[in-house]
């Protein structure tokens, strides 16, 4: 590694083991004045449940609940990449305070809200501080050995304790010193993971199996009707496509034949003008079946697979393209095909929309997931949004528990990722 990579690399890790102890550091300053009134507030309301006044309360406080709870998962994902399933019950519209009291009571997501709350106050308090405490507790051992250890040691028989280091004098500061530079080192590398370490705890007790199981149900129903509706429009497609295109030059090509039967023996001339145009339908019409094979599942991906159909995708391409391929074997079928209807339709939009000149495409298998890379220099701005070609690729890939991850401030790059779980053959 060249000194600049060094210097990169180091200033990076240092800056996410900041901003990881800020975030830390203002999360448990936050949560524990909130999370103690969401415990009170909720044992309140269920205190006042045999008078009656607990069902006015409860659904609302129980609903404020649920938004602070949905609140911590999004920071779980947005900062740390920490998904915390959602597995609430749905709440009844236009139902009256009895019937929501009681669905939120029976729905057991509700009780883990509340076992989370007396979590977040006590081990979550703590894990979320641990990475402002190992990343700003070493400065003061650093300033020890500067003097600083005579504001604590007014005569020989006091002792400072530095964590487990007894500072007495110059000696033993530069001892603390040694230990603190040792916890900032370790800081610097790791406090990134004790924030992930906070949210892992919160997600295992505020997701819990039965939560991931719901959340996978939900996932598996909607791919599978966007598979569905997929299959339906792919259909339509097809059939639209005959339809326009080499159904109408077959039976403009059977009439011609028909034609050239009455004037063969009459008006041969004519015949012949006409067998020339027949011909020409009919090897219009074998182009455009075969460009309408080649959308359904094109012969270079069942005859050389991924890689191979990746390049002659580029090799189409009016940006300047370079693509990597690293693979052992040959994934799925159905796995390769969507690969690869995702790759062409992000080269699509890229080549449409972002004004590029250089596209850099990577494929690989690592960790038993196939990634496939997407760069391109152009003006970025791409966004996966409802009714975006992005969002269609997402949902597609979806029926394979595939993801999307789209990168692209405003004056670019554009880097758009795809991984899918499979196997090599």
């Amino acid at each position: 590694m060249d000194t600049d990579t060094y210097e990169d690399d180091f200033r990076s890790r240092a800056r996410e083991a900041v901003l990881a102890a800020v975030r830390g550091l203002v999360l448990a300053l936050v949560m524990l004045p909130v999370t103690l009134l969401c415990l009170t507030l909720t044992l309140v309301s269920l205190e006042l449940l045999p008078v009656g006044l607990g069902f006015l309360l409860t659904p609302w406080i129980l609903g404020g609940l649920r938004d602070y709870a949905n609140t911590r998962r999004r920071l779980a994902e947005e900062w740390c990449g920490v998904r915390i399933p959602v597995a609430y019950r749905p709440v009844p519209q236009g139902a009256g305070p009895w019937t929501r009291t009681l669905t939120m009571l029976r729905d057991p997501q509700t009780w883990r809200d509340v076992r989370w709350l007396l979590v977040d106050m006590t081990a979550g308090f703590v894990t979320a501080l641990l990475p402002a405490l190992v990343l700003f507790f070493p400065f003061q051992g650093l300033l020890l050995p500067a003097g600083l250890w005579r504001a604590y040691v007014s005569g020989p028989a006091d002792t400072y304790w530095y964590a487990f280091v007894p500072v007495t004098g110059q000696a033993t500061a530069f001892l603390a010193a040694a230990l603190a530079a040792a916890v900032l080192v370790f800081a610097h590398r790791f406090a990134p993971r004790l924030l992930t370490a906070h949210f892992r705890l919160t997600r295992a007790v505020l997701g819990g199996e039965q939560g991931e199981l719901v959340e996978r149900v939900r996932v598996l129903t909607e791919t599978r009707q966007d598979a569905v509706d997929t299959s339906a429009a792919e259909l339509r497609r097809i059939e639209r496509d005959l339809h326009d295109g080499a159904q109408a030059r077959l039976v403009a090509m059977g009439m011609d034949l028909g034609t050239i039967e009455m004037l063969v023996e009459r008006d041969a001339a004519q015949a012949k003008r006409l067998l020339a145009q027949a011909r020409r339908n009919s090897a219009e019409a074998l182009e455009e079946l075969r460009d309408l094979v080649r959308g359904i599942h094109p012969p270079v991906l069942a005859e050389r697979g991924l890689g191979d159909a990746v390049r002659a995708l580029a090799l189409r391409l009016p940006p300047v393209t370079e693509v990597s391929v690293e693979l052992a074997g040959r994934v799925e079928a159905p796995v390769e095909s969507a690969a690869y209807f995702a790759v062409s339709e992000v080269l699509t939009n890229a080549v449409k929309h972002s004004g590029a000149d250089r596209i850099w495409i990577d494929v690989h298998h690592d960790d038993g997931r196939l990634r496939i890379t997407v760069t391109d220099n152009g003006r970025g701005g791409a966004a996966v949004g409802p009714g975006s070609g992005l969002a269609g690729i997402e949902r597609r890939l979806g029926t394979f528990d595939g993801v999307l991850a789209v990168s692209s401030p405003a004056g670019g790059p554009t880097m758009v990722t795809v991984e899918i779980p499979c196997v090599l053959s």
